[in-house]
């Protein structure tokens, strides 16, 4: 008879990147199949929170492996109608790299980018909807998800983040969620517009601090915290940036984290407050050692070689992680992110 696994519950932030976050969908996917974390729940943003609906969803239909085979017919149906495939492949072909690092092409690009959504495509067609609708029953989900989902989202004009919870989730939410404002229109809903969520919240920590959900977070990012070199060149600028942007919710929220603890293990906090805070264990899975060699214009490519490639990548992260710290998970964080990173 075989030694049956010891199971651990986690709950996963799942950090936005566009393409990228075939990467853990690959995370996901090891993850599952060795069985060995229970996922009780998952907070997303962009990209993170369509993963995190899939997962949902997969997990309600038929469990893990139900779950490994929607994330996969998700990201394939995503490689065929993504409304970015047509532009990269003709960018590939007709634009070599060295042809879109000259003046002229930057200067052509930004003239284009001079366009907003809301003139370059006024129906607003955004093929990833129906892609979300055909894999994803948000009734079902709403009713009796597996998981905690928390999807985030940037309030427009009132410059908040804002949590959509299991219980209201629908498509609009998700979509909202992942609205780049420089290609989509904004997502209304309930009178207000989103933009992508990873803007404030990406992902949102704080509703695992207060719902009751596991201790242990592993956190997947899409986004290099560091750098080895100076950007120089107009794209390594943008990159870098648009990295530092994404990041700067993630870094506030893990510096909360990080002096909150400070405070318990200090014994600091006052009696009446102890039972509002708890000592969080955090994990990571990071972009730091298993993305950098990746531009922004990637974020882009849904080619299915290259999403397959990404996949594979995020398996080996996941192996590794189990491997290193599955000893660690319901006993000590595995990632000081204070030294790291902070």
């Amino acid at each position: 008879m075989s030694e049956a696994k010891t199971t651990k519950p986690i709950s996963l932030a799942l950090q936005g990147g566009g393409a990228h976050g075939a990467f853990e969908w690959g995370v996901l996917d090891k993850l599952l199949e060795d069985g060995r974390v229970e996922i009780k729940a998952v907070t997303g943003a962009s990209g993170g929170s369509m993963n995190a609906v899939v997962l949902a969803a997969g997990l309600l239909d038929g469990g893990p492996e139900g779950a490994r085979k929607k994330l996969e017919t998700f990201w394939r149906s995503v490689s065929v109608a993504s409304p970015f495939a047509a532009v990269h492949m003709l960018a590939e072909a007709f634009s070599p790299a060295w042809l879109r690092a000259t003046p002229g092409w930057q200067a052509a690009q930004g003239w284009a980018e001079s366009f907003s959504p809301y003139q370059f495509n006024p129906l607003n067609l955004n093929p990833l909807r129906a892609v979300l609708d055909a894999q994803v029953d948000f009734a079902a989900l709403r009713a009796r998800s597996p998981i905690l989902l928390y999807v985030s989202a940037t309030a427009v004009k009132a410059g908040k983040a804002r949590i959509f919870r299991t219980a209201e989730l629908t498509a609009d939410h998700v979509m909202a969620s992942a609205c780049l404002p420089q290609l989509f229109q904004a997502v209304v809903i309930d009178g207000e517009p989103y933009w992508d969520g990873g803007y404030l919240a990406n992902p949102a920590l704080w509703p695992l601090f207060y719902d009751p959900t596991p201790a242990d977070i592993l956190v997947v990012n899409l986004n290099p915290f560091r750098r080895a070199r100076t950007p120089e060149t107009p794209a390594e600028i943008l990159d870098r940036m648009n990295e530092i942007t994404f990041n700067a919710s993630l870094m506030a929220e893990l510096r909360a984290v990080s002096f909150v603890q400070e405070l318990i293990n200090e014994g600091l906090l006052q009696e009446k407050a102890k039972g509002r805070y708890r000592n969080m264990l955090i994990h990571a899975i990071g972009a730091d050692k298993w993305l950098q060699d990746l531009t922004l214009e990637s974020k882009f490519n849904t080619d299915w070689t290259f999403l397959q490639e990404l996949k594979n990548r995020g398996r080996r992260s996941a192996t590794a992680w189990l491997e290193d710290c599955f000893e660690d998970v319901g006993v000590r964080s595995s990632c000081d992110f204070e030294k790291e990173y902070l």
